[in-house]
């Protein structure tokens, strides 16, 4: 009997990364043997935090569980809050908040198009890299994150950890004219979206698909930011408050953050590819136009190119930006009176790496009881482990250094937290 010939790839520390963690892969005779993505960062016990604190704490409390996606976290507190004690806000503040949300998605979406994910396709180590030779472009995806910023300065007060958010609406409302002059760098955003959708779309992508199941919030006639139902494209449609109903949460023994799967036990992905294939049908019409123009199909499975995914989104946002600016008066109040009661809510909005769902208990005085909190990145950790064997599976026999691209190319797709490294996988090669 031969000896079996083993080959790992091993990443001990990921390194400039938002967290830390390591991933290792075996291949015994030509074939994967096992994937895991470790997880070794200490917990952050933000849910043990909030327990005691005053409901009204929860959306700036959150927000600093993501310097990126601030917003999201504000939101889902927010719309958990708001369920359970029956609060019904105004025209204007639901405008104001999906506006500031839609700056969140100009400037993540940007962020991760531009600097973290467009130089594996290009071949750079990084954007300063890739600056070097493609100024223009690196430029353009400042710019674009500029804008997205802005907005969320006006709207939240500043763009990082947003302070003038709160359970009921806002502290202060802006002005329609502070609003209005917004409006020539959105459109100047939005020509410069349209623009990369068809940088994007001329990248060369590796053919191959997700094959999981696809879960996303959904509205009626709106392309699903802030809220709306839970769907999947396998036939779910609940609302948030049965999230917990359809989803559970495990612990494994080489994480500590933990891994979402559907009940019935199914892998399943959030984010861009599956907000795209339930909703595409609701983005604006110039964000159809160009992704028609480029060949984006609907469903897009090829988890490679939710590149050109999120590009098309950054066309929708900066379009309905635009939109709701024009549609936008000053609300009477900048929030609605809030009153405590006992009881339970939930809350969920779509981050721009997905679905980010949030559940509280509160006693009759407004205090949080318990939190539950589940982030898109923990949801799609199995969805990535599962691509990524796909990903060696069929390109095991590249070099090391091609594989580690590959590796490093795939793991960004899913615009994880840890993706804030440019290069972050130091393969070490055993072979026996």
């Amino acid at each position: 009997m031969s000896t079996p010939t083993r080959r790992t790839i091993k990443t001990d520390y990921l390194a400039r990364v938002e967290g830390e963690g390591a991933m290792s892969v075996r291949i015994v005779d030509g074939r994967v043997d096992e994937v895991e993505l470790r997880i070794f960062e200490p917990p952050r016990f933000f849910e043990a935090l909030l327990r005691g604190r005053s409901f009204l704490e929860a959306p700036d409390i959150t927000s600093r569980i993501c310097g990126i996606c601030p917003v999201a976290y504000q939101m889902s507190s927010i719309n958990a809050m708001e369920d359970l004690c029956g609060v019904e806000v105004s025209e204007p503040i639901r405008i104001l908040r999906r506006l500031l949300y839609c700056g969140e998605w100009i400037e993540s979406h940007a962020l991760h198009v531009y600097m973290l994910h467009a130089p594996d396709f290009l071949g750079y180590a990084g954007a300063v890299e890739m600056a070097r030779e493609h100024a223009d472009v690196v430029q353009r995806g400042l710019s674009l994150k500029k804008t997205g910023n802005e907005l969320m300065i006006v709207i939240g007060g500043r763009e990082i950890h947003p302070v003038n958010v709160k359970v009921g609406g806002f502290y202060r409302a802006p002005r329609k004219r502070e609003l209005r002059e917004l409006v020539e760098p959105l459109e100047r955003a939005r020509e410069a979206a349209l623009e990369t959708v068809r940088w994007t779309a001329g990248f060369e992508f590796p053919e191959r698909a997700v094959e999981c199941e696809l879960v996303s919030l959904a509205e009626q006639g709106a392309y699903a930011i802030e809220s709306g139902r839970v769907v999947s494209d396998r036939g779910l449609d609940v609302g948030v408050e049965d999230y917990d109903g359809h989803f559970f949460e495990e612990h494994v023994e080489r994480s500590n953050a933990l891994h979402s799967r559907r009940a019935d036990g199914v892998t399943y992905l959030c984010g861009p590819l599956a907000r795209y294939a339930l909703s595409a049908d609701r983005l604006s019409p110039l964000a159809r136009e160009v992704a028609g123009e480029v060949g984006l199909e609907v469903p897009c499975r090829d988890a490679f190119r939710s590149i050109v995914v999120r590009s098309v989104e950054l066309v929708y946002a900066c379009d309905e930006a635009l939109r709701l600016i024009g549609e936008y008066e000053e609300p009477d109040a900048p929030a609605a009176e809030v009153e405590p009661r006992a009881g339970v809510g939930h809350g969920a909005t779509e981050a721009p790496r997905g679905l980010l769902y949030h559940r509280y208990e509160l006693d009759a005085d407004g205090t949080i009881l318990d939190a539950k909190i589940v982030p898109p990145t923990s949801q799609n950790q199995l969805a990535i482990e599962e691509d990524l064997r796909q990903v060696v599976d069929r390109y095991h026999e590249l070099t090391d250094d091609d594989l580690r691209h590959v590796c490093e190319q795939a793991i960004r797709n899913f615009d994880p937290c840890i993706s804030c490294a440019t290069h972050f996988l130091d393969l070490k090669i055993v072979r026996e």
